[in-house]
């Protein structure tokens, strides 16, 4: 990971030390998005920043001109640009590979030909970001004006590669204020929040992973609270490396002066499903729900619907996680966790009485409900659906 190495670190120390000696606030902002150039070019080179310029380019001049036409050009290209590079070869066997596997072929030789070995560095949180500035400003938000302010919302570094997923709104103001006096309170803010997320990531995480490739091959003859504990380490595992992560993400930009948005907030400790994910990933949840779910209608037309945009929502974000049904088969299975948890109190007579005299009397019967429902939904996420529901079912001692 790109945080862990020696050259993320002295980058950041070098830059953080140069921001805050540069005394005009114009050269702040321009030696910040070279730096975020520097950054890129390094990480990605020249094939993984070719498509992202030219995503900028157009989103940058869609939403100047104020065409609606444009905008929605300029977002379809995003798309466009996400699903060729990350989701191409998964999106060819889809469509193709049943009927005509000669021709599934054909494109993926294509698709190979002109992709580079792995996709453009950060490129779901970039084709994210576009698409909501784009769709912003279409609803009538003030476009970003200033080519450099939009450089560094495009590739601001420390969230390029982790998130969390920005909003221009809110990142704008922030980002300006940062080229005001030094603050002591933002660099001890800063630092202890880069130290959380490298004890979180590195201390805790990392070993949590070596604990979960040495033991997870011996699943099926390990006795049941054996199972269960390695369920747990996996829990714990993405909790720590993914909110690690975040925190070294926010810490570093706090350095900068700037505030990133919150991504983690005790997602262990909700008491239903929609608590979870109001507090797991919450940059990514607010954006499916901002632009997925509420623009398929969200909860406007009854129980049914508002059930089968949540699945199709949910659907897009486990893909968003990477180009494997498993990814997709853990998102409808949140949808329908969620689905369950916002309609039951509908269900006569039952659903009345498990929310009072269950849910409400016994909170940690919630709580404890919630998190076995996340730990199984985690063998989804990081298994094959037929291997996830064995070791599921081998939990209970089947």
């Amino acid at each position: 990971m790109i945080f862990t190495t020696y050259w993320f670190i002295a980058f950041t120390v070098l830059v953080v030390l140069a921001y805050h000696l540069i005394p005009r606030p114009s050269w702040k902002l321009g030696f910040l998005g070279a730096a975020c150039l520097v950054f890129h070019a390094h990480f990605a080179g020249p094939a993984g920043m070719a498509p992202i310029i030219v995503m900028m380019i157009a989103t940058y001049y869609a939403a100047l001109s104020g065409s609606r036409g444009l905008c929605l050009a300029a977002m379809g290209l995003c798309v466009f640009a996400l699903c060729f590079y990350k989701y191409a070869y998964f999106l060819v066997d889809l469509v193709f590979n049943g009927w005509n596997p000669v021709l599934a072929t054909h494109l993926r030789d294509l698709a190979f030909k002109a992709s580079p070995s792995a996709p453009p560095l950060g490129i779901s949180f970039f084709a994210f970001e576009f698409v909501h500035y784009l769709f912003e400003v279409r609803k009538g938000g003030e476009p970003i004006r200033n080519p450099l302010k939009f450089l560094l919302f495009s590739i601001f570094f420390p969230s390029l590669v982790a998130g969390p997923i920005k909003r221009y709104g809110q990142f704008l103001p922030t980002l300006e204020a940062s080229t005001g006096r030094f603050n002591l309170d933002n660099l001890g803010e800063g630092i202890f929040r880069i130290a959380t997320g490298y004890v979180k990531k590195v201390v805790i995480a990392d070993n949590l992973n070596l604990y979960v490739d040495a033991y997870q091959p011996d699943f099926a003859s390990m006795g049941i609270a054996s199972r269960w504990i390695l369920l747990g380490a996996i829990g714990a595992r993405i909790l720590l490396d993914f909110s690690g992560y975040s925190d070294i993400a926010i810490g570093v930009a706090r350095l900068l002066g700037i505030t990133l948005p919150e991504n983690f907030n005790w997602p262990y400790l909700a008491r239903n499903i929609q608590d979870f994910w109001q507090r797991w990933h919450i940059s990514l949840t607010l954006w499916i729900r901002d632009y997925i779910y509420i623009p398929l209608g969200g909860n406007r037309y009854g129980v049914p619907r508002r059930v089968l945009n949540g699945l199709i929502a949910f659907a897009l974000c486990g893909l968003w996680h990477g180009p494997a049904w498993h990814f997709v088969v853990w998102g409808v299975y949140h949808g329908i966790g969620l689905g369950v948890c916002a309609s039951y109190r509908r269900i006569p007579v039952l659903g009345e009485l498990l929310h009072t005299q269950i849910f409400g009397r016994e909170p940690l019967t919630g709580l404890l409900l919630t998190q076995i429902f996340v730990l199984l939904g985690w063998l989804l996420f990081f298994y094959p659906v037929h291997d996830a529901l064995t070791m599921a079912g081998l939990l209970f001692g089947q």
